[in-house]
């Protein structure tokens, strides 16, 4: 093999022992995992809302962002549930720049990948403890959702990782709600057949383990737009879309059928301003119907403290250095826009 192995990283085990989870915190990850399924099952007709930072690149400005959501999701509990988004892996197109904190816990330092796991589930236990908030996070690796499967309210599984057969079978054995969202060629088929091999039982090879999964109900689908021929971003949350994929799911034998919109992405052309203006269209098109308003369980958020997005070294708190976020004033206007428009 043309691969150095460089060092035999710790078994998750080993991680969760020096963070463990207390029993209060234990029980808060509970409660956000109940009050998601019954979102996604029907039972609860809350709005769903993953927000936060493209990815969590400083622990000190990720907490102070979701420390900020704790008043507002006490005031708006009634009609939204918000789920913080610490996204600590970031999918690179072409394999270059910053990849997130598992890689690099300090984005100015050279890879580590034990101290990211390390600062992954630190920070992921501290937004719990300190916010009182169970997260979500995106299962890039599935060999490594283990470090955190007991902390996290919340998974997705990004549009490069969607069509993954390991992607797919690791989901199916996931605890909490699990986004699929659509491939970056916006074929429904493709995410549609992940949502259905989520839903079922499987059994296969997980970290050496041969493993049985029980199958995932509450796995759902996520459409965050996709990218035409030309390399062009092409949105996929209008009205007809949201009809496109009705349709799909009755054609199908899946359970619980479910959508979260993703506003950014190609659905904005990663344009972050665009974002209250696309989940105002989609609030109109669920009271227009009550098909597309029954499966529309809510949206996914890009929000930082600061508008916009920086270098790795451009030294502003709290401002993305991935992809363009809406910051802390907007989202605060935007928040107050969902609740007036529910």
């Amino acid at each position: 093999m043309k691969v150095e192995f460089i060092k035999q990283l710790a078994i998750p085990a080993e991680i969760k022992e020096m963070y463990p989870l207390t029993g209060k915190m234990a029980e808060i990850v509970a409660t956000k995992r109940a009050q998601l399924e019954a979102v996604f099952s029907g039972r609860s007709d809350k709005l769903v809302l993953i927000i936060g930072p493209c990815s969590a690149d400083n622990e000190e400005s990720v907490i102070d962002y979701i420390s900020r959501l704790t008043p507002i999701q006490e005031e708006i509990k009634d009609k939204i549930l918000i789920i913080p988004r610490i996204y600590t892996n970031k999918p690179r197109t072409t394999g270059e720049g910053y990849k997130g904190m598992l890689h690099q816990p300090n984005p100015h330092e050279k890879t580590d990948l034990f101290k990211g796991l390390i600062a992954t589930r630190h920070l992921h236990m501290r937004a719990i403890s300190d916010t009182g908030f169970a997260c979500a996070d995106e299962m890039l690796y599935p060999e490594n959702y283990q470090y955190l499967d007991d902390l996290l309210a919340y998974v997705a599984v990004g549009a490069r990782s969607v069509e993954d057969q390991q992607h797919r079978l690791t989901a199916s054995g996931i605890d909490t709600p699990v986004g699929m969202k659509n491939p970056t060629s916006g074929d429904y088929s493709v995410m549609l057949n992940g949502i259905a091999a989520a839903q079922h039982a499987h059994t296969f090879i997980y970290r050496g383990w041969e493993v049985r999964s029980d199958g995932n109900p509450y796995a759902h689908a996520i459409l965050r737009g996709y990218t035409n021929k030309h390399g062009e971003p092409q949105p996929n949350y209008h009205y007809e879309d949201l009809i496109r994929l009705c349709n799909a799911f009755d054609e199908r034998n899946l359970v619980n059928p479910a959508v979260i919109v993703d506003t950014n992405h190609s659905n904005s052309g990663k344009n972050p301003f665009e974002q209250p203006r696309i989940i105002n269209e989609v609030l109109n098109s669920c009271k227009h119907d009550a098909r597309v308003k029954k499966i529309v369980k809510g949206f996914m958020v890009e929000s930082y403290i600061e508008d916009g997005n920086q270098s790795v070294d451009g030294g502003v708190y709290g401002k993305s250095i991935t992809d363009a976020c809406l910051g802390w004033d907007k989202t605060k206007r935007l928040l107050d826009n969902i609740m007036s428009a529910l």
